[in-house]
């Protein structure tokens, strides 16, 4: 099992980048997958075509409020993370064909994330080792790093768009990182749909980072996102579809 951050300034482009992996995955049938969901935002959901209410699961949040709130459980004594582990695989995960999905959701109480990150990240570490890729999309910003949803990953991928904040974030994630003790193994940088390949030397240059290429910007998916496509459904010559396959043979995940 491997474990695949992706992270990023509000905006890059990042969820549709995590979709995009994930298509890559299953067309070559490097699978099962579990995707989670890690921003409160909630996209990845729509980008995968998955709908947790439709599929009568529930986010982690959710399930928090559920056990915690309104059926007036305490989280004193045994870890409340322990109480709502087999929740979340019971009620909060949905299971397809070719990957799961989850999601956190947004904050169970006003100010805190903390107890759905730690809950999400007792789940993970239970049951991880049944996938072949664990594919995280991060929220915006840099606070979840310091809560370590995973303390253990492979890659992570950081993806820019054109503004100087963006390379700024680079340093600043990966400083943290190693702050917060993340145990991962590369650091790449991804060039955003917006991205322009004027930059892309300035990329791995300033960051220091190895540069995997840019998501191309293409039509399609703004047309699929739009309309509540899933990404899955790109058709393979999909100009962005295509890109991330680039990235991800760079990255050392599809034999040329």
């Amino acid at each position: 099992m491997k474990t695949l951050v992706t992270i990023g300034r509000g905006g890059t482009g990042k969820t549709s980048f995590v979709a995009l992996m994930a298509k890559c995955f299953i067309e070559i049938g490097d699978t099962p997958l579990l995707l989670v969901d890690a921003d409160p935002d909630q996209n990845l959901g729509e980008m995968v075509g998955v709908d947790l209410k439709e599929k009568g699961k529930k986010t982690v949040s959710e399930l928090l409020v559920e056990t915690f709130l309104e059926e007036g459980g305490t989280t004193v004594g045994v870890a409340p993370t322990e109480r709502i582990e087999n929740k979340i695989w019971t009620h909060g995960v949905y299971e397809g064909d070719y990957f799961d999905f989850i999601a956190l959701g947004t904050k169970w109480v006003e100010g805190c994330y903390c107890l759905p990150n730690a809950a999400l990240k007792g789940a993970l570490e239970s049951l991880t080792k049944n996938y072949r890729y664990v594919l995280i999309d991060s929220p915006a910003g840099l606070e979840h790093l310091n809560r370590r949803i995973t303390s253990k990953v492979d890659d992570i991928f950081d993806v820019l768009d054109p503004s100087k904040k963006s390379f700024a974030h680079v340093e600043r994630a990966h400083r943290i990182a190693k702050e917060v003790k993340t145990d991962f193994k590369n650091f790449y940088v991804v060039g955003g749909f917006r991205f322009p390949e004027s930059l892309e030397g300035k990329a791995e240059k300033s960051s220091k980072h190895e540069f995997l290429g840019k998501i191309a910007y293409d039509e399609a998916v703004e047309e699929y996102v739009l309309a509540g496509k899933s990404l899955l459904e790109l058709p393979r010559d999909s100009l962005a579809y295509v890109s991330a396959k680039k990235i991800m043979e760079k990255a050392g995940y599809i034999k040329r």
